[in-house]
């Protein structure tokens, strides 16, 4: 793209190739975003089967993030090509710069969302299978999930001992954040 199709470019509608920083920018785009796509799939492998609610916003958000990702790639591809593939300039190559680049930039901010989101363990989403106070696309991410880093890796007497920085316990079979003071899971009745 850099070496053949930038020049080509350049040379067509009459713009300096340090104009179409925009073009080299959407491909880096695409394919860091592509390496992300492809260890969500890892990601989702792992998750619990009884983590239903985060296991349906898993699959919503990787299905939003691909279908972003393919809008990016169409117009960094296709809708590139027929610019390279006219006779002078185009009228319209301003606009379809603008376009590109707000793509670039819109499917940047929501993969880095759903980095933090996967990072903080889906913490969105409460023990109850709900959203939590802070979701939606800008809170996406945002939280703690200290205790799911330790789950699998602790004896399960120990997992339900642990208790975060709000002074709650994860149940060890459900994952509720249980009150410190709880001997019973509020949510599955489970004993400390």
């Amino acid at each position: 793209m850099q070496n053949v199709h930038l020049e080509k470019l350049s040379d067509k509608q009459c713009q300096p190739e340090s104009q179409l920083k925009f073009i080299t920018e959407a491909w880096l785009q695409i394919v860091e975003c592509r390496r992300v796509l492809k260890w969500t799939y890892a990601y989702g492998y792992y998750l619990p089967a009884h983590e239903h609610a985060k296991r349906q916003l898993f699959e919503y958000l990787q299905g939003e993030a691909e279908s972003g990702l393919e809008r990016l790639h169409q117009c960094a591809e296709k809708e590139l090509y027929s610019y390279l593939n006219v006779d002078g300039p185009s009228k319209d190559f301003n606009e379809f710069r603008m376009k590109l680049a707000g793509l670039t930039s819109v499917t940047r901010n929501y993969f880095e969302n759903l980095v933090r989101a996967l990072e903080n363990g889906l913490s969105d989403v409460d023990a109850r299978g709900g959203t939590s106070r802070t979701g939606g696309s800008r809170g996406l991410g945002a939280g703690s999930s200290k205790n799911s880093r330790n789950k699998g890796t602790a004896p399960p007497a120990a997992r339900s001992r642990n208790i975060d920085d709000s002074g709650h316990w994860s149940c060890e079979y459900c994952t509720f954040a249980n009150v410190r003071s709880a001997t019973v899971c509020q949510m599955c009745q489970q004993r400390r």
